[in-house]
């Protein structure tokens, strides 16, 4: 698939976080503002390149079809990370999380190679608060540092995989596409609005860390105008 290089950034970003959170976990406040910086990104990717491919589909069908299978994917996604319990039932529910992400990534390469690596830039610091999610999580139930990172790495490689399943989309009929890309824009405000800023106001925040997000958005943007 055209980009599927660019896939393995966010499993480098991965590898950086687990090796961070192995060694030592950063604190509250940094975690907060990477959550917010990473959804100020997203957001920015899905209104400035997502977006528009939907609108230009010109097929209401397919957007409304595709948008609620979107929602009612990810809402499922939401109920098997409610029940989720213990080390082995986390990467379950993470390992799904990245593999729709990879999808998502997919499919918005299939929409253009620049909506593709902005997407890109997005998930790679999504993967990199996961990596250290997973990381702290895997390291309650084993001693060896080297092995959660070694997992926390094969979980991430989910993405390039979900991105290669969403390859054949791109033969199917622009109405399918369409739909297709309404699907993925669904996920990707799912991201943004329930979990990563959810789990960011976990914690206390401040005037700095809430600016992270639109900080991430401008810079985002700012990079979509230089590539324009």
């Amino acid at each position: 698939m055209p980009g599927l290089a660019y896939t393995f950034a966010p499993v480098a970003a991965a590898a950086v976080g687990a090796g961070v959170a192995a060694v030592r976990r950063p604190n509250d406040a940094w975690r907060s503002g990477i959550q917010h910086f990473a959804a100020g990104v997203v957001f920015a990717a899905a209104a400035a390149e997502v977006l528009p491919d939907v609108l230009h589909g010109k097929s209401p069908a397919a957007t409304l079809i595709g948008g609620a299978l979107g929602v009612l994917t990810m809402l499922g996604v939401k109920a098997i990370e409610g029940r989720a319990k213990g080390p082995l039932a986390v990467l379950v529910a993470v390992g799904i999380d990245i593999f729709i992400d990879g999808l998502v990534l997919g499919l918005a390469f299939i929409g253009g190679a620049k909506a593709g690596l902005l997407l890109t830039i997005g998930l790679t610091l999504e993967i990199l608060f996961l990596g250290l999610t997973v990381t702290e999580s895997l390291s309650k139930a084993m001693t060896s540092k080297l092995r959660v990172v070694a997992i926390t790495v094969a979980i991430a490689l989910l993405l390039p995989v979900g991105a290669l399943v969403a390859t054949p989309v791109s033969l199917l009929s622009p109405v399918i596409i369409s739909g297709c890309l309404s699907f993925g824009l669904m996920a990707l405000l799912y991201l943004v609005t329930e979990e990563l800023l959810v789990e960011a106001h976990e914690t206390a925040d401040n005037a700095w860390i809430t600016g992270a997000f639109f900080v991430g958005f401008l810079a985002l943007l700012a990079i979509e105008e230089v590539m324009s």
